[in-house]
């Protein structure tokens, strides 16, 4: 590569890196850091997580029979009537009942399936895992943070090629080896190049899903660049209702006919009447932990409004059935959460280290302008 094209190239890589890197690094670490964390914090809050009543041996029956409705009265009671809340119920055997609440206050409270009775809540800022996992996902900003993570993961594509280009050896194969015995600085850059040649493409696949999970334009971006249109959800018909209101459950019950037999992931309650009510459930066929097959319903009437498996949806949005276990490591199991870490690590490390580089050679550098300057200085007395 001729001098002036590569020094043109390594200011644009050397630019983007100093003014995002530290934000790349920070979030690498962070998602590194909640992989390790999900279950040190199940472990440390069971009030949290196991359910009082696990060990009764009618649990599992009064679990199924928990009325929903006096849940969703209590929860309107308490957090005002514009509160929207989502129900999980327990994945596994003495598991608690998670209730996602959007309103005044927002957070998880924690309840016994059995009983109804509240264990625990959380605030979605508080406790360590969550403000990592908030500030991870959004920088604490919501979705103006979300839209820059997404214009952060967009620079790293520039960063991989550039940074690409100034590895590409004249001769091939290339030589990956890293040298370590000549001084820290050289070591350091031999891992910050060749570890970026090597665990760019990978690293790029794990920022591009958290942007893809972050930023929902992206998805519909997609989906119109294949030519497809968005599949949205339904809308409620306008106008009032003869038809009296059902129940939660009988909501519910009417959502599980569309699937019958089969677990659900989660419930979405709107809190107001011109938005439908979704069940979301967890087929066989769904690659997504949580699921992505749903019924929407009338939130009043339970007339079923539309239902849609994942290959219904379009790309864009249909894809992130495959883009959320494998931005978690879960679609591998715990060989990919592993991998998971060390790529986020590795991210840390290409951050951190070519912060470093940076300063340490504008360090070394004016130590030699001094030593130049001071041997001029003696000369020119003598």
């Amino acid at each position: 590569m001729r001098a002036p094209l590569r020094r043109l190239w390594l200011k644009i890589h050397r630019w983007i890196g100093l003014s995002l890197g530290p934000v790349l690094a920070l979030t690498a670490l962070l998602g590194a850091v909640l992989v390790v964390a999900l279950p040190i914090d199940r472990y440390a809050h069971p009030d949290f997580f196991v359910a009082r009543s696990a060990a009764d041996a009618g649990t599992a029956t009064a679990r199924a029979a928990l009325p929903l409705e006096p849940l969703r009265q209590r929860i309107l009671a308490e957090f005002g009537p514009t509160t929207n809340f989502t129900l999980r119920p327990p994945r596994k055997p003495g598991e608690t009942l998670w209730v996602y609440v959007r309103g005044p206050w927002e957070g998880t409270l924690y309840l016994d399936p059995a009983t109804g009775a509240e264990q625990g809540r959380r605030g979605s800022h508080e406790g360590a895992y969550n403000l990592m996992f908030e500030l991870h996902s959004s920088l604490l900003l919501e979705d103006t943070g979300k839209g820059i993570l997404a214009f952060v993961a967009l620079a790293y594509l520039f960063l991989l090629v550039t940074g690409v280009v100034l590895w590409w050896p004249t001769r091939w194969p290339p030589s990956l080896r890293i040298v370590l015995n000549r001084g820290l600085l050289r070591g350091l850059f031999d891992l910050h190049r060749t570890g970026g040649a090597v665990l760019g493409l990978l690293i790029a696949v794990s920022i591009f899903t958290g942007a893809y999970m972050a930023w929902r334009p992206l998805g519909n971006f997609i989906s119109a660049a294949v030519g497809q249109q968005q599949v949205k959800p339904p809308v409620v018909p306008k106008g009032p209702t003869s038809a009296p209101r059902l129940s939660l459950d009988e909501l519910v019950a009417r959502a599980q006919q569309v699937f019958p037999g089969q677990p659900i992931g989660y419930v979405q309650v709107p809190a107001k009447p011109d938005r439908p009510l979704r069940v979301r459930f967890r087929l066989p066929d769904d690659p997504h932990p949580n699921g992505i097959g749903s019924a929407w319903l009338h939130p009043l009437t339970g007339e079923v409004l539309a239902v849609r498996r994942w290959q219904d949806l379009d790309v864009g949005n249909g894809a992130v059935v495959v883009i959320y276990p494998l931005h978690t490591g879960e679609l591998g199991g715990l060989v990919h959460q592993a991998v998971t870490v060390l790529l986020g690590l590795a991210l840390c490390g290409l951050g951190v280290s070519g912060v470093w580089l940076w300063w340490r050679r504008r360090a070394v550098a004016a130590a030699a302008a001094r030593d130049r300057a001071l041997s001029g200085s003696t000369r020119t007395t003598s």
